[in-house]
């Protein structure tokens, strides 16, 4: 073979390799961005899910125990059925609720107790939506002694329904926000521990008739017309009537 051939030859062998290597080189680099694409579209929307929170100072509040206000040996007792997603709560909580904790927990009149009656997420208490996480995460709260605590920051940075606002993330900063434990409130929300307990509360609602958040029951007794929010006026002569009656 002659010298130029051979030297031709080399030459298409060393272009082939170049071009091998830059392919190689190539797919190297689109696989390199496609996993970092990947890993971006897991990990971004679980970053800028969490945005702002609105950091509540907790009130003092007469007995809390558990899920509890007030003294548990009253003779008048409210049941409230709530769903942390529901418009009408949030203004019940904001609204009503402190009137009651005033004139009539606080005075030592009612045993208040807050029930979980998740509704919005679609029937029964495990859909795993966020009316199901932000009733677990306020359980977890509340096995660290802080379930009102939760409750409180929950309804302060809501913003409407299955808007992703009360998505795990979100309802897992709420939680470091109000200072717990974070190793154990993660194990107990990402188990749900308390699905039973949650489950167990909507289906006394449902025994109760109720079909709608809130629904406040003094002493077994609906307050108010379903389908509307109770005033608080109504709820206050309804507790003088059971007071009235117990005597």
């Amino acid at each position: 073979m002659s010298p130029d051939k051979k030297s031709k030859r080399q030459e298409r062998r060393e272009k082939m390799r170049q071009q091998e290597q830059r392919r190689r080189l190539l797919t190297i680099g689109l696989i390199s961005i496609g996993a970092a694409l990947l890993v971006f579209a897991i990990v971004w929307p679980q970053v800028r899910s969490v945005g702002e929170i609105i950091t509540v100072t907790p009130a003092s509040l007469p007995s809390p125990e558990g899920l509890s206000l007030g003294d548990p040996n009253a003779s008048v007792t409210i049941d409230v059925f709530e769903d942390f997603q529901c418009p009408a709560c949030e203004f019940f909580n904001e609204s009503i609720e402190p009137l009651i904790v005033e004139h009539l927990i606080t005075p030592g009149k009612v045993h208040y107790v807050f029930h979980h009656y998740p509704f919005i997420d679609g029937a029964g208490a495990t859909g795993g939506g966020e009316s199901d996480q932000a009733a677990n995460a306020s359980m977890c709260a509340n096995e660290q002694g802080k379930f009102w605590d939760m409750k409180a920051i929950i309804f302060a940075n809501w913003n409407g329904e299955n808007q992703g606002n009360l998505n795990n993330r979100r309802l897992q900063a709420m939680a470091e926000r109000i200072g717990l434990d974070m190793s154990s409130f993660n194990d107990c929300f990402g188990a749900n521990k308390y699905e039973a307990d949650i489950q167990a509360d909507f289906e006394n609602g449902e025994e109760l008739g109720v079909s709608g958040t809130p629904s406040v029951f003094v002493n077994g007794t609906r307050v108010g017309q379903e389908g509307k929010v109770a005033a608080y006026e109504e709820i206050a002569q309804a507790v003088e009537l059971a007071i009235n009656a117990a005597e």
